[in-house]
Formats: structure tokens, sequence, C-alpha cells
């Protein structure tokens, strides 16, 4: 592809950066008038794009009101944006009164830099800010390669290739560029799309040319996992490949890119660390209420995904804004890996299987027959809420679909995500709560009768139908991303209800048990120290009581606790269980108990540096032990976060069904078919 193609690519995702941005400032979780003026009208973005952007925004304006602060006492401050486009920064600084001794100069494409500044001439709030604005040229006389574009009081705006270093420098000193005034530069996902060799060239060009200077980075990390080739998939789509990642893959590479390039102090951190260590407690609350929110997984990961750096040199003292933060972070680190579980596809052809959904249930009926129910997927060639039920059947040493034969449409059973699915017997599988949409008040339980003569089960044809559930006082199923769970109390049987999140409650942590088969509230007493409020955490039964392990918390963050529910002479008890060395804090995993061991499939945490694979818990010592999942063999990523798992245990083998998400704006991900981790080496384990 030439090059002239290339630069018009990388242009255009500038201009959607800007209308992301204006409709998160739009939405309130950004203050900045401005942005509408200079993108523009455009489509409302999702609640995660606006969360992605707002991150970004308030990472940027943190590193640089804090070299404004740092730098006050100096009679005059320049700040260099590279790659600037639509982007508000200067008028917005100026708006509040924190540029009186600074100088902005942004510099783009030159096609972009004409589009800025007739926008800015056109349009009397922008102008009005800059005062008298310069002619084309700034006074100067245009030179292949760059071209002036406006002048105005503490602003410039310059049109250079940022690739051609020569012309760069020499734009930017006929501008007036000091080289001896406290400045910053700024590269928001600028560098990464330049050839490498040309973008380590600039940043060794800004430690060299100014003597008092810091450089503040946004950019993408961590390609290989499966988030990161999504990603990197969506920008070769776009022709505007990630060039970086290959040479600086990870934040510890980019670090040493710095110092190596004669930047005396470099520090970096995820956008996870950010938000929870940069962003005040009142801040964070106000932006997660801002509207109807339920994309948690996608969300960590696009942060565990991007990273803001800071380096300086010269400066007195360093400039370090992002140090203080590091102290103590949970995220970052190795995890303690002691092996691998293999991974096998299911099918050689996919697409006959028909799983491709999350936020679905499966649920194991016999031996050998699985029923999946709901979910967003791929439904008749559509992306929607999935409203048939799927049977898999395992034949001949393999898994196949089996034709299901379903009442359509049936409001009974709606379109659900986040239910909990429980199968009480051969033929009667539990629908308990989920959602259609964020803002929904959840919908009904349901039973499901799943019926058909023993012929049809061989030959996988079965029919699946909802059946009148019996009234309950006051149903408990408007809530999702909860647990319910068989439970033993004095000889009868009980579903243990517990946690979740609602429309009106972010997070629940209420609980309640229901007789089986009729569902009657029935009042037993619970001991112990409450657990936290959590949803989409792990639980599954154990010796008559439940297993509860992780989740996401009130403050929207990963839970590393475990609580055993047992039983005792008058009721229940809860237990806290420590393990050794202690859980790493995750949610959306599946759990699963066998002969004493708790497995951990998947999920997200906030560590940057990997994906959760299998963790082993002994629930009688504590011990943890943390296994890899070994996805060589697969021929597409494995997304191990909105899954549903069956436990095989007479194979000791774990069917993992689905999975996957919208991947923030770089599409949906849907795992392309059921995997079978087998667990036989580490089941087996003393």
């Amino acid at each position: 592809m030439g090059r002239e193609r290339r630069s018009a690519q990388v242009q255009s995702t500038g201009g959607s950066s800007a209308v992301s941005k204006a409709s998160a400032a739009a939405r309130g979780y950004i203050q900045d008038r401005f942005l509408g003026l200079l993108a523009g009208p455009g489509r409302r973005r999702a609640p995660l794009v606006h969360r992605g952007y707002y991150i970004r925004a308030r990472a940027v304006d943190h590193c640089i009101q804090d070299f404004l602060q740092k730098t006050q006492s100096h009679p005059r401050t320049q700040i260099l944006s590279l790659g600037a486009g639509f982007d508000s920064l200067f008028f917005r600084l100026k708006d509040l009164g924190l540029l009186r001794r600074t100088v902005v100069y942004e510099v783009d494409f030159p096609s972009v830099a004409r589009r800025k500044a007739a926008l800015i001439r056109r349009t009397e709030e922008l102008s009005a800010l800059l005062g008298d604005i310069g002619g084309e040229g700034l006074g100067m006389a245009s030179t292949e390669g760059f071209e002036g574009a406006v002048a105005g009081e503490g602003y410039r705006l310059l049109g250079v290739d940022l690739s051609e270093l020569s012309h760069l420098e020499k734009a930017l000193e006929e501008a007036g560029l000091d080289r001896g005034v406290p400045t910053v530069v700024l590269a928001e996902v600028v560098l990464t799309y330049m050839e490498t060799s040309r973008s380590d060239a600039l940043i060794q060009w800004a430690a060299e040319r100014f003597s008092q200077v810091c450089f503040l980075l946004y950019e993408q990390m961590h390609p290989e996992d499966p988030f990161g080739r999504v990603m990197q998939r969506h920008f070769r789509q776009l022709n505007s490949a990630l060039r970086s990642l290959e040479t600086y893959p990870e934040r510890e590479d980019q670090e040493r890119r710095f110092l190596q390039r004669g930047w005396s102090e470099c520090s970096v951190v995820d956008m996870n660390e950010f938000f929870t260590t940069c962003t005040a407690e009142e801040e964070q609350r106000r932006v997660q209420a801002l509207e109807p929110f339920d994309e948690y997984e996608e969300w960590h990961l696009k942060c565990s995904h991007y990273f803001v750096l800071a380096a300086s040199k010269g400066m007195e003292p360093p400039w370090t804004p992002l140090l203080p933060t590091l102290t103590g972070s949970p995220h970052h680190g190795p995890t303690r890996v002691v092996g691998s579980v293999p991974a096998a596809a299911c099918a050689s052809n996919p697409d006959s299987l028909g799983l491709r959904r999350y936020g679905h249930r499966s649920v194991l009926l016999k031996p050998d027959v699985v029923l999946t129910t709901g979910g967003f997927g791929e439904d008749d060639g559509q992306h929607c809420r999935v409203r048939t039920f799927h049977v898999l059947v395992k034949r001949e040493g393999g898994w196949r679909a089996g034709g299901v034969r379903q009442e359509t449409p049936d409001t009974r059973w709606g379109e659900r995500l986040y239910h909990t699915a429980l199968c009480l017997s051969d033929d009667v599988v539990l629908l308990v709560g989920g959602r259609t949409s964020p803002s929904s008040s959840g919908v009904a339980t349901v039973w499901l009768k799943v019926s058909g003569t023993s012929a049809e089960w061989d030959a996988a044809e079965v029919t699946v139908e909802p059946v009148d559930l019996p009234a309950v006082a006051e149903p408990p199923s408007h809530r999702w991303r909860h647990s319910a769970t068989q439970v033993t109390f004095q000889g009868e049987n009980f579903l243990f209800l517990y946690g979740g999140r609602s429309a009106t409650e972010p997070v629940l942590g209420d609980w309640c048990f229901l007789r089986i088969p009729e569902l009657s509230y029935t009042v037993i007493p619970v001991e112990g120290a409450v657990p936290e409020r959590r949803h989409s955490h792990g639980a599954c039964a154990w010796e008559g009581g439940a297993v509860i392990v992780g989740g996401l918390g009130a403050d929207e963050k990963p839970l590393g606790s475990l609580f055993l529910l047992r039983e005792l002479q008058r009721g229940f008890g809860w237990q806290p269980m420590e393990t050794h060395p202690p859980l790493v804090p995750r949610y959306s995993h599946t759990a699963h108990v066998h002969d004493g061991k708790l497995l951990l499939v998947g999920g997200v945490w906030l560590r940057s540096s990997s994906v959760p694979g299998v963790t082993v818990v002994d629930l009688t010592t504590g011990l943890c032990l943390d296994y890899t999942i070994d996805v060589e063999p697969l021929e597409w990523p494995l997304m191990l976060h909105n899954h549903s798992s069956v436990l095989l245990p007479d194979e000791k083998e774990l069917l993992v069904l689905g999975g996957g998400g919208n991947c923030f704006s770089f599409g949906t991900h849907l795992n392309s078919e059921p995997v079978l981790l087998d667990l036989n080496s580490i089941l087996t384990t003393p």
C-alpha cells in the first residue's frame, strides 16, 4: 500500500476519535464544551466507548495539568501536541485560565491542519479564544512538506508529516518553539502508526532538542492475548496497523525504549491502574452512574491494553506524575503458573455447532447431553439476543449439535442474558433471572421441560418448552449476573439465590432460600460475617452447601475472596477461606468442584501481563495453583469471559461453550466453537 493511502487511513482514525470524545462529552463523561464544535455532529457512541475515551481524556488532563502546576514558577512553558487532529486541548485549557504563560503547538498532516484551521476561523467561539489570528504561513513562507495553518495568542497550528523529522524541526523553529523552555510533548495514539525507526528517532530528537522536557504517550500494548489479537486485526483492516507493538509489545519494553533514547525518568501504568489509583472515588462513582452499563469485562480488557507513559529529562524536580500511583498496585507482576492445560477444538465444522454467543448458560442434562440457553450472539445470520435453545450430544467420541423442537415465540422465555440455569433432573431445568438490556427490570423465572423418547434422545431430537411456574410471593428473578445453587438443609433441597445486580442496584449482596420444587420462600438462619456484595462471581454446590468465589464488587473492582456456606445445626454459616497463595481477584469466570478441588475457569482480572487460565483450589488445605491454557491447537483467539462451562467428571474434562463480547470499538468477538480442556493432569496432582 502506498504511503499516501496509509496516511489517509491514519487521518480517518483521528476523526473517529474526535467524534467519540464529543459523544462522551455530550453524555457528561468529559467536561468539554469545545469537542462538539471541533468534531461536528456525529452518531452517539455506546457506553463502553464513552468510558474508553473518558479515561483517555482524563489521563492526558491529569498529566498535562500536573506539568503546568509543577512549572508555574517559570515565566514561559510549551506544549507540543503531535498528531493533534481535532482535539480541543488548547481551547479547554485556555478557557480554564491555565495557559497564561504557555504556548501550545499542534502538529498534524497538512490536510488535517487546513481543515481544523478553517473550522476555527468560521467558529466564533473558537476564534475568540485565539485573539488576533495570524494568516496562512504564520508570517513565514510555506516550505515543501509543511505549512502553517493558524497562529493566535498562545497557539500555533502546523501542517507537517511527523515522519519527516527535518521538516518538523524546521516548521517548529520558524513557528517560535524555544529549546530552553520547559516543554511537554504529547502523543495520543500517534507514534504507533509510524514506522518504528521513525518514531524512535522522534523520541530521541525530543530528548536531545530541549533542555527541560517531558513526554506524554498514550498507546496500545499487550498484542498477543485474545483481546490484543482482535485489536490488531481491527487496525489492520483499517489499513493503519499498530507498528510499535511488534517491537514494544509490553510496558516494560516502552519504558526501556525511552530510557535508551536519552530520557532520565520514565513510568508507565495501564488504564485500569490509572482509573483506580489516579481518579478520586467520588469521580469514579460519578462516571459509573452516568448511563446504564453492563460491559464490565470489555471495559477492563480495553483498559488493560492501553497505557499512559510519562518520561522526563532535565526537570528539577523530576516530572513523575504517575510514580506515586504505583505503590502497592495489585494489578502488575507475574502470576504463579505451575503448568498448563491442553485445549482442543470440538468439531471440524464449528458452524454446525451453533454456539457463537456470550452471556448464556449451559447445563449437563445427561452424561452426554448439554443444553444451552440464552445469551447474545449469532442467530439466523444476525447478531442479537438468542431466543433459541441449543443441545449438544456426544456421539462416537465427538460432540455434535442436536435437533431441538421449541415453542417460538414464547413470552415466558423471552430473550435473556446473564441468567442462571440449574438442572434439577434429567428433564427439568430451572432458569432464574437475566436481563434483556442493562436498563431492564429483569425477566421471569421459568421451568423448562426437556422431553423425548429414548429413541429421540439417541437421535438428539428433543423438545424444550417452558411450563407454568408456581406462584412466588415476591419473585427473586429481577436480577442478573447472580448465582443459583442447590443446597441441602435437614434433608430437603433448596435453591440458594445470591448476589447479582439489577436495573436499580449496581450490585446486590442479599440472598434467599427457595424450597424445591415449589420455589416457596423459606427462612433459614445464616450466621457469620456477610460476604461483600458482588456479581459475576463463581458459585457451585459442595457438601450440601455452596462455594462463592470472586466476582465484581460495589466499586467495580474484582474480588479475590472465597466463602463457604456450610450447613449448621440450626441453619447455615458463612465461613471465609484463606488460600495459599491468595487468589488473584477475578470475575466473569466459571466454577466447579471435583473431589474437593475448586476449579476456576477463565474470567477477567486487572493484570495486563496475562489472562486467567484455570486455577485449582484445594478446599481442605487452601492450596491454590494457577495453570495457563495451551491454546496453540486453536486457530482463533479463545476469550474466556462471558462463557459457560460444563464439567465432565468421568472423563476429567471441561467443556467450554461460547464466550467473548464486544471488544471496545474493535468489533464483536465470539469464540468459534466449543473447546475441551483436559484436566487429568491437574486433578490428579496431590
